[in-house]
């Protein structure tokens, strides 16, 4: 009998089907004509998050965040099935170099969840090479390069054994200095974070930087808080990335709750993305003129180690724009 790790067994209990979610969260199904039925980007919320979600509420910030809703049947000129120009910046199937010194490893397509503004759901994964033979290739000789970003989906969403055969052969990379994981994986099952995820990152002979992604503060408990301890124990810095959402954490006592949070914990507020302008998204737009707004008056409520950087993307430019 194979040995199925507990974060897989949890991970399979995902929500997929939404009328099993409505039963869930006591929504009336006849209230549920603003349900998307058949997305292209299936609904995919795992249980731990779905338990925080406020009962007969359609408009909890968590909720918002998952359920695919006729309003990402909208559609504007300005938002794109590739908003931030990936595929400008891909040498190799899986692989994105845009920044200096950095290029983003496009590890897997899997998600530990979908969330509906995400600017890679229309993206075109290959899933054939499972080696990135091509893409290690290209880090290798291109001397430049002294960071890796694992990102995805979800680079979490691998076995350890694939993480630890990427690992390996990032460490054969002399000037390779750096190893970033992007993930939102602890959000949803930090479960993932076990004993041999550990005895990897602990093993690792590369500077290991951890970014995860959340946007509420709902989003956090107890356990999620334990898990990142242990990674932090390992030297290994953690940061955040949020992003500025219509509904979800467009005022300023969420945004400071949220980031008051993470630093009561240990972790340092990074980024707080300006909505990158994904076809499907439209819904979840804060026009940047709000945005600032809000910033002005974070700064007037917390230290400055508290409020991250706001910044949009911009296809084509050499680093993030800060706003």
């Amino acid at each position: 009998m194979l040995n199925i790790p507990l974060w897989r067994q949890i991970q399979r209990n995902n929500f997929a089907d939404w009328k099993q979610l409505l039963s869930f969260l006591d929504l009336d199904i006849d209230e549920a004509q603003c349900i998307l039925p058949h997305s292209p980007f299936p609904l995919n919320l795992p249980k731990r998050l779905a338990e925080k979600i406020e009962k007969r509420n359609w408009n909890d910030p968590i909720l918002r965040q998952f359920l695919p809703t006729v309003e990402e049947q909208v559609t504007s000129p300005l938002f794109l099935l590739d908003p931030v120009a990936d595929r400008a910046f891909r040498p190799n199937p899986k692989l994105l170099y845009k920044y200096h010194g950095r290029a983003l490893l496009i590890s897997t397509s899997a998600c530990a969840m979908h969330c509906r503004y995400c600017f890679r759901q229309h993206f075109d994964y290959e899933t054939k090479d499972k080696l990135f033979i091509e893409e290690l290739t290209t880090i290798a000789n291109e001397s430049s390069i002294s960071e890796v970003l694992l990102s995805g989906g979800d680079p979490l969403s691998l076995s350890d054994a694939q993480l630890q055969y990427l690992l390996n052969e990032l460490e054969k990379i002399p000037h390779l200095k750096r190893i970033r994981f992007h993930t939102r994986f602890p959000m949803g099952i930090p479960e993932r974070i076990d004993l041999s995820f550990m005895q990897l990152l602990s093993s690792c002979k590369k500077q290991v930087i951890f970014i995860i992604h959340c946007n509420h503060p709902k989003e956090f408990d107890d356990e999620i808080f334990l898990c990142l301890k242990k990674v932090n124990q390992l030297g290994i810095p953690i940061l955040t990335q949020s992003v500025l959402l219509r509904g979800v954490n467009d005022d300023v006592q969420t945004l400071k709750s949220l980031f008051e949070i993470l630093i009561d914990h240990g972790i340092m507020p990074y980024y707080l993305h300006q909505l990158d302008r994904v076809q499907g998204a439209a819904h979840f737009e804060v026009s940047e003129e709000e945005g600032k707004l809000l910033m002005n008056q974070l700064n007037a409520l917390l230290p400055g180690y508290a409020i991250p950087k706001y910044v949009r993307e911009t296809a084509h430019q050499p680093s993030k724009t800060p706003i």
